[in-house]
């Protein structure tokens, strides 16, 4: 039906143009003549303006197919531009010529000054209907800035601010009221930009911001690196307007900036730093033609590998998972987008031995990535016990299986919280790390690598969830403590450099990813309050205090480990640890007795297999 009416719309509006087309040849052929006699009709030659009527017919039907080759009636003239100008004047070129042609080959009696006069009324009439909407609107926009629409101040003075301004002034589907610009060029300062004044710099912007009443701050700066963003966003963040951006440089290289390429500005925009971006084509040949098994392939890291390894076409993709909701969703995703994938989705827990020797078997995967885990440190605190069966002994079971059935690479995905533990899900990472090491003397055909990281933004229980809930409930927001840090990166990223680090391995390493500079929480939680759209004075801001295990800041190295350079500066390599392989398979044995028999003591003998955890009391 919406179609139907477009349809409807489109052929009333270019009957409409044909129309006045032929009002504004025929008054053009007159015209001609008009101008040609210095404006006295009765001093016109009568054999001219009887070939004119002659010929009308004729070069009304010529006149009208050279104005369709040149596709007059299909532009949108609501944003008419210097493209729609240049055709114009094609056309009348043609039609000049066509004059012309006329006079020579069949005797139009004209004057000669007739193809030029005709040629540039015709041009400024056909001209003049067309930008008439334009024109018509841009009044309307000016006579009702001092009122409607949404108060807006741009930031940046550049192509995409201009564009964005023309469209904002010629579009029926805004209100945006846009009243000021700000730009750090001080050659632009009093300057106007698609006739909205550039009123001053970004330390400017709280002024202007209250002189003007502004409601709403756009950043139009696609080419600007991360820093410099973030940098004027702290400004933004006191003025109490709603901040949104265009994300990307993409929009000049298309040669346009929609309306609709304004987005609400990410938490991700205040971290301060450029994303993260590797050439995962050059570095995921290891994958291609390769049988991939992703366990945890539902969670948040484990759906995006699959998505990146999905990508560089595997073999074959298998994705084990416990939670059916979660393995349905990405199966779900992965079908529609890569419909030639061939995708085996299994529902099994690491932890069932007979499971996963039943898996390896049947399908022998080349490479594992083995990101399932229990990883909630509060609830871990509670539950001791399961983090040991799921987290320890789901990685030996899985690490056992896999070098039992010949895969050439197993990557474990661990955490910055197995640096000096101070709670039994960092303390059940860390040991899974040594048993990766272990695994990796004793089979030589498989390698076995670690990759570390901190915080994923928006992952499962993760804390931008939360506050997000949080906020939207109308708070309270909960902050553990006013000082607690801690690293934050994309998934997207973190999971391109775990692929990247896969391609590195050759059996052992812990590979340490850089996550930048670290970020207060209290900081993340007053940057989303004023992101989604609310001031800080109207959702308060709790202090809980620390959680059961929970560190003021993560560490990504143990004091002992030293950092070794990979061709990637964000990718390190931490030394390992040396431990007694045969002391530590005598305490696993006795860590699975004490977990399966859910025994009370079960953190104590965690610590004896890692010194470094601190139990939290």
């Amino acid at each position: 039906m919406k179609d139907l009416k477009h349809d409807k719309a489109y052929t009333l509006r270019a009957t409409l143009l044909v129309l006045l087309d032929m009002f504004t040849i025929q008054l053009a052929s007159f015209f001609a003549l008009y101008i040609r006699y210095d404006f006295k009709f009765d001093d016109i030659d009568r054999k001219f303006l009887v070939s004119i009527l002659r010929m009308a017919p004729f070069n009304t039907i010529i006149m009208l197919c050279v104005l369709a080759l040149f596709k007059l009636y299909s532009s949108l003239w609501e944003y008419a531009s210097i493209n729609e100008l240049l055709k114009i004047i094609y056309s009348g070129i043609v039609c000049f010529f066509i004059i012309i042609a006329e006079m020579v080959i069949i005797k139009f009696k004209v004057p000669r000054s007739y193809p030029f006069v005709f040629v540039a009324v015709l041009v400024l009439g056909i001209t003049c209907t067309r930008f008439a909407y334009r024109f018509f609107r841009a009044i309307k926009y000016e006579s009702t800035d001092a009122g409607n629409g949404i108060r807006t101040m741009i930031v940046g003075g550049g192509q995409a601010a201009s564009m964005l301004i023309k469209e904002i002034k010629t579009s029926n589907y805004t209100n945006y009221n846009v009243l000021c610009i700000i730009d750090d060029d001080k050659k632009k300062k009093g300057k106007y930009i698609s006739g909205i004044k550039v009123v001053g710099n970004r330390y400017s912007i709280n002024y202007m911001a209250e002189k003007y009443q502004i409601e709403q701050i756009v950043i139009a700066m696609p080419s600007a690196d991360r820093r410099d963003i973030k940098d004027i966003l702290e400004i933004c963040k006191n003025t109490n307007c709603k901040l949104k951006k265009i994300p990307g440089i993409y929009q000049l290289v298309n040669g346009s900036v929609s309306i609709n390429d304004i987005k609400n500005v990410e938490i991700s925009d205040l971290l301060g730093r450029e994303q993260i971006k590797i050439n995962l084509d050059i570095i995921m040949a290891y994958v291609k033609d390769k049988v991939i098994l992703v366990t945890g392939g539902g969670g948040s890291i484990g759906s995006e590998l699959c998505r990146q390894i999905a990508v560089h076409q595997p073999k074959q993709l298998i994705i084990v998972d416990i939670y059916e909701n979660n393995a349905y969703d990405i199966q779900q995703e992965l079908i529609e987008k890569y419909p030639e994938l061939e995708l085996v989705v299994l529902i099994a827990s690491v932890r069932n031995t007979h499971r996963m020797n039943e898996i390896f078997s049947k399908y022998k995967p080349d490479i594992v990535y083995h990101a399932a885990a229990h990883k909630h440190v509060p609830l871990m605190e509670a539950s001791p016990n399961e983090a040991i069966k799921n987290n320890v002994f789901g990685t030996y079971k899985t690490a056992k299986a896999a070098a039992e059935n010949g895969v050439k690479k197993f990557v474990l995905i661990s955490t910055d919280k197995a640096v000096n533990p101070t709670n039994i899900m960092g303390a059940s990472k860390r040991i899974c790390e040594m048993i990766i090491q272990m695994f990796n003397r004793q089979y030589q055909e498989t390698n076995f690598v670690a990759v570390r990281f901190g915080n994923v933004l928006g992952s499962n229980g993760s804390v931008i969830p939360l506050f997000e809930k949080q906020i939207k409930m109308g708070g309270p927001v909960t902050v553990t403590d006013p000082d607690i840090i801690r690293y934050f990166m994309t998934i997207p990223e973190a999971v391109s450099l775990v692929l990247q680090a896969g391609a590195y391995a050759n059996g052992g390493e812990i590979f340490v990813l850089d996550m930048g500079e670290p970020v207060k929480i209290l900081d993340l939680a007053k940057n989303l309050i004023r992101l989604m759209g609310y001031y800080e004075d109207e959702i308060e801001i709790v202090f809980t205090g620390l959680r059961p295990g929970e560190k003021l800041y993560e560490e990504l190295l143990m004091s002992e480990e030293g950092l070794q350079e990979t061709k990637n500066k964000l990718i390190h390599i931490g030394k390992p640890i040396e431990f007694d392989e045969d002391k530590l398979r005598n305490q696993l044995s006795r860590l699975k007795e004490a977990c399966e028999n859910d025994e009370d003591d079960i953190k104590e003998i965690v610590k004896e297999i890692v010194p470094q955890y601190n139990i939290y009391r």
